[in-house]
């Protein structure tokens, strides 16, 4: 089965296709709708976790929720690193050098290697302690502590099969890191269930046997998509032989990382600093606030998906010396997400309730998760901006701006509101979430602004 992952007459397309010629919109096509699939994919680990979880009650809601949102913020930090390592091998399949994008990968592979137990150590230690410091009751922290552990120490998997997609993608192969999430995530569904309410064989793990099964997925995903690359069944082939560690390599894949690492980190901080303010609000308001944030990721991840091929597309161009079919790839993609995130805005403004029983069958979340929806749904209109222009910078290798727009939207604007709004008016915990939408709003003015200005076609990396 694993040896049809992809035929020999596939593979022989991929490693042909040049993504700088030809139709803009067919590449931009052709090259997301797998990469969407697969972001989907990717967020369905969380929300298969909180579809399961749901069904235990309002206080595991809590726990999973602000437990997963740490993970959240450690993928961020790793998909921040990534960044440095797609746009780099972007651009030297741009200018046609595999060599070049082959040893970037290894660099990359060094990197995660690194990363990974760091990772670990700060699971096993500091687990509770940064449960505790959010501020959440006994309970929670003895709930959400366990599945913390379980999900840092696992991390591993999490990094390598990041790296394993991030190359394929960068390269112009979509397919195979698709058909592998299909896989892994067909794993995660089918397992969950059965080890968090100890169904026929299996023990009941409540909340740990989500982790444990997303360790489980994640893991299977790494070690075939480590397969793929070192086989030859993907556009790279990469090798071990005379792996060596070269600092330079290393630190441009840092230099560009580290604002796009700040970024997502700041952002990830920004929504643990929101969940401070919900706190106080009670269990249910947090696990409200912890649905919303679940539907956020499931209809961002096709934006995502569309803006990193958009990305890819970006820097391969880039390094093909075309500045200005890069850019044309960036408006296309911001026109057709713009008309999915309209449809997303419709469906959660008229049928918030059915999206929120989806995830929870306590009814006692109905109404205050239903107008957090349609709050939400507000936001949704500026999405594409901010999601598919910050990406088609990213993949330039400029990734300085949309770090500061982010902190700017943030820190200066959305968290000071969600104060102001939450406390002293009175919209209570609805207020956080119209802050949200004001940040989202400036976050898409600043990004269009900077796209038009074409800066970034002249970022060196």
């Amino acid at each position: 089965m694993i040896d049809n992952i992809q035929r020999p007459a596939e593979r022989s397309l991929v490693r042909s296709r040049d993504w700088t010629r030809g139709s803009i919109l067919r590449n931009l096509l052709t090259l997301s709708w797998p990469m969407i699939v697969a972001n989907s994919l990717n967020v369905l680990g969380p929300t298969i976790d909180m579809i399961w979880v749901g069904r235990l009650g309002a206080a595991d809601i809590a726990a999973v929720g602000v437990a997963g949102m740490v993970v959240m913020l450690v993928n961020a930090l790793m998909m921040g690193l990534f960044t440095g390592l797609r746009s780099m091998i972007a651009r030297h399949i741009g200018a046609k050098d595999e060599a070049g994008a082959v040893h970037v990968a290894r660099q990359a592979f060094i990197l995660s290697t690194t990363y990974s137990f760091i990772l670990a150590a700060v699971g096993i230690f500091f687990a509770d302690s940064i449960l505790r410091l959010l501020g959440l009751e006994p309970e929670l922290v003895a709930l959400g502590a366990p599945y913390l552990r379980i999900q840092f120490v696992g991390m591993a998997a999490m990094s390598f099969r990041m790296m394993s997609d991030g190359t394929m993608q960068a390269s112009g192969d979509t397919m195979t890191p698709m058909k592998l999430a299909v896989i892994f995530r067909f794993l995660h569904l089918t397992l969950c269930p059965f080890l968090v309410f100890g169904l026929w064989i299996f023990p009941r793990l409540g909340i740990n046997g989500a982790a444990i099964t997303n360790v489980l997925s994640q893991s299977l995903g790494t070690i075939l998509g480590l397969w793929m690359l070192t086989s030859g069944r993907s556009k790279l082939r990469l090798t071990f032989r005379g792996l060596r560690v070269d600092p330079s390599t290393i630190w441009r894949i840092t230099r560009i990382g580290i604002p796009a690492s700040v970024m997502s980190l700041q952002m990830q901080f920004g929504q643990l600093a929101l969940m401070r303010v919900v706190v106080p609000f009670g269990t249910l308001a947090v696990a409200a606030h912890t649905l919303s944030q679940r539907v956020d990721m499931l209809v961002s991840m096709p934006l995502m998906g569309l803006g990193m091929s958009s990305g890819v597309l970006v820097g391969q161009n880039l390094g093909a010396n075309q500045p200005q079919r890069a850019e044309k790839n960036g408006w296309v993609a911001v026109g057709i997400a713009q008309g999915v995130m309209v449809l997303w805005a419709l469906v959660l403004f008229f049928w918030a309730g059915g999206v929120v029983r989806v995830f929870s069958s306590d009814t006692s979340l109905d109404e205050i998760a239903s107008n957090y929806l349609r709050i939400a749904a507000a936001g949704y209109l500026v999405a594409s901006l901010n999601m598919v222009l910050q990406q088609c910078i990213a993949g330039a290798g400029d990734t300085l701006p949309p770090m500061i727009i982010s902190i700017v939207s943030i820190w200066i604007l959305q968290f000071p509101l969600a104060i102001f709004l939450s406390k002293t008016t009175g919209l209570g915990v609805y207020g956080v979430r119209w802050a949200m939408v004001a940040g989202s709003v400036m976050g898409a003015i600043a990004y269009l602004i900077y796209f038009r200005s074409g800066r970034w076609k002249h970022r060196k990396i």
